[in-house]
């Protein structure tokens, strides 16, 4: 019988105390079982301590385009800010980089400020590392990305491909196509992590059961559909590892939360409650277990 380990990260460990809790609750309840944080979070160095605390495996949720920087020379005069001082945005950060704005050396120069603050945080380097808002497979970011992984001797990454993806009508028009930008750049990074020797999970998870679109059914089919037609890297036999990429919590209450901004609308949404609700959900943990699934993190595999 084919193994699957299952890794579910929770996504913005350290945005805010609620966040905080809510994903703390998940670990708790064995429904996440590996974090990612976000070092320039307002709460981050309280998800670090309660990661120390209970024991969570944690690595770091790179942010280039939300909230503020950490690499003190660049908060102020940087090619990564917007006129208000604070990075450009999900959207913005795309559009400075395609108009060939965004100075690659200064990517590098805060992606290297935010690994030693999570090793200042949390005593120790990230085992895992991937990118707020998918920005560490965009063109140019993701040859700086894999460089500074490398460079650290940080192992793995995400590769957001999800199999099935184009299959999902549910999926607003608008959304889909960002979803599938994310999809096209990936594709366009995995011959540059694999030159680094990166890793990933061999099958992704996590764009069709964002939100109000996860439901204990979804999960269940997404995982079993994704199993069934893995793609050629993945394992055929043996053990297969899935990452299942989660955004639970409380909902952020203004003004506290955020990366320097305040709390952004994702975070304060009722989506968040709705996915710690479900990924609680005991038939969730028996589907696991009938499935042979182990639940597990980076820095186990």
């Amino acid at each position: 019988m084919l193994q699957v380990k299952l890794i579910i990260t929770g996504d913005d460990f350290g945005y805010c105390p609620r966040r905080n809790q809510g994903i703390v609750d998940c670990f708790l309840a064995g429904a996440v079982s590996n974090v990612s944080l976000l070092v320039n979070g307002s709460a981050a160095a309280d998800a670090a301590k309660l990661a120390r605390r209970y024991n969570i495996p944690i690595g770091l949720h790179a942010n280039l385009s939300e909230g503020s920087p950490v690499c003190e020379v660049l908060k102020t005069n940087s090619s990564l800010l917007n006129q208000d001082g604070f990075f450009h945005g999900k959207m913005g950060f795309r559009t400075a980089l395609s108009k060939g704005l965004l100075k690659m050396s200064e990517v590098k120069q805060e992606l290297k400020a935010q690994v030693e603050l999570f090793r200042e945080l949390t005593g120790h380097l990230p085992p895992h590392m991937d990118g707020h808002q998918h920005v560490h497979v965009l063109p140019e970011v993701r040859n700086v990305f894999a460089e500074v992984l490398e460079e650290y001797g940080i192992k793995y990454t995400r590769v957001p491909i999800e199999p099935g993806l184009h299959n999902c009508d549910w999926i607003p028009p608008s959304l889909m196509d960002f979803y599938l930008g994310v999809e096209e750049d990936s594709f366009n990074t995995v011959d540059v992590f694999t030159k680094h020797g990166i890793r990933w999970a061999d099958i992704y998870i996590g764009l069709s059961t964002m939100g109000r679109n996860m439901s204990v059914s979804s999960i269940q089919s997404a995982i079993d559909s994704a199993v069934l037609q893995r793609p050629p890297r993945a394992p055929q036999s043996g053990t297969v590892t899935i990452e299942l990429m989660v955004h639970p919590g409380y909902p952020s209450v203004p003004p506290v939360g955020g990366c320097g901004e305040g709390p952004d609308d994702f975070s304060q949404s009722w989506e968040r409650l709705h996915e710690l609700q479900t990924l609680i959900k005991p038939e969730l943990q028996s589907h696991y277990k009938s499935r042979n699934i182990q639940l597990c993190s980076f820095k186990d595999l």
